[in-house]
């Protein structure tokens, strides 16, 4: 019997292995491979259908996002809000504003400050007045403001496309030419209802029927203006007065300009070309010196709710003449 014939030893193996080892990757090479023309591990027919394909789709998308905006819009007025009174986030309160703002820096601050009688001292405060009232007394400030200006009156209301004059007149002495009286230690504060759309407010009209938490002052003088002037009792009444006993004596006698309130004939407010917002000029004729003064006015109307901590229907300030 024949012995079996021994086989040659083989590195077939490790040549397989050596065969199938992959080359070291290389990052020149992926980003352009010079032999295959490819960038990226794509030729450039293949990144042109890429790109072709991204074109497309960003067209499609940005022209159904225009048309959708389109027909949004066509569902606003510019005027007009979408939302309004009960419907909208501002809701049916208005709230109450006062000028002159303490400095910028002093942002979140009530305080209404200066000392003595000096110009300097209260540069701030008749400066930052003059900002505010520049477009009552500039008609081109506003846009759309100058031809449907027309002199309103409580049996006189504005025609349509018209909007009420606001008189700086009867402002004295709360005047830029006087300072606002900030030099004679009897500064004028100047406030102001914010606009709601549609809003309309239901008058305290009549001397028998008005809230028992209204000053007293302020009652009187509606009972007087009922027995003269009816025809102004359609106004949204204004208070201001210390908050606590002691601010109470200490801010001394108020005087409102040019009537105390809003009158009822600019309302309701109808965001009409042109339009501004009534104020009231609050002159503090005696303010005691050298103290803080906690000051709270409130509009009244029968649909003004008042929250001090919500500050609906009234402002909170302090006053401090040194």
């Amino acid at each position: 019997m024949s012995k079996p014939v021994p086989m040659p030893h083989s590195n077939t193996n490790e040549d397989l292995l050596a065969l199938r080892k992959p080359e070291p990757f290389r990052l020149s090479q992926f980003l352009y491979n010079a032999e295959e023309g490819t960038v990226m591990g794509r030729d450039r027919t293949s990144w042109a259908k890429i790109g072709i394909f991204y074109i497309v789709f960003y067209v499609v998308l940005a022209a159904l996002v225009a048309i959708c905006m389109w027909a949004f819009f066509q569902t606003l007025d510019p005027r007009i809000p979408k939302w309004t009174l009960d419907r909208s986030i501002i809701g049916t309160n208005p709230g109450l504003g006062f000028r002159p703002l303490p400095p910028v820096e002093m942002v979140e601050s009530t305080l209404i400050w200066y000392k003595g009688t000096q110009h300097e001292n209260y540069k701030h405060w008749t400066d930052s007045l003059d900002d505010f009232l520049a477009v009552y007394k500039v008609p081109g400030l506003t846009p759309g403001r100058g031809q449907n200006i027309y002199n309103c009156d409580y049996n006189q209301p504005p025609p349509r496309g018209q909007v009420c004059d606001v008189d700086i007149k009867t402002w004295a002495p709360c005047t830029k030419e006087n300072n606002y009286s900030y030099h004679k230690s009897s500064p004028c504060i100047f406030l102001k209802l914010n606009k709601i759309y549609d809003w309309m407010p239901e008058f305290y009209n009549t001397s028998t029927d008005l809230p028992h938490n209204m000053p007293e002052n302020l009652k009187t003088y509606i009972a007087e203006i009922e027995k003269t002037e009816p025809h102004k009792l359609n106004t949204i009444w204004v208070s201001c007065e210390g908050e606590n006993p002691a601010d109470q004596e200490n801010v001394g006698s108020v005087n409102y300009l040019p009537v105390r309130g809003f009158p009822g004939y600019f309302y309701p407010y109808q965001n009409s070309e042109g339009y501004l917002s009534p104020l009231v000029a609050v002159h503090f004729q005696r303010p005691k010196r050298g103290i803080i003064i906690n000051v709270e006015c409130k509009a009244w109307a029968r649909n003004i709710k008042h929250d001090r901590k919500d500050r609906l229907g009234s402002v909170h300030y302090e006053l401090l003449i040194d």
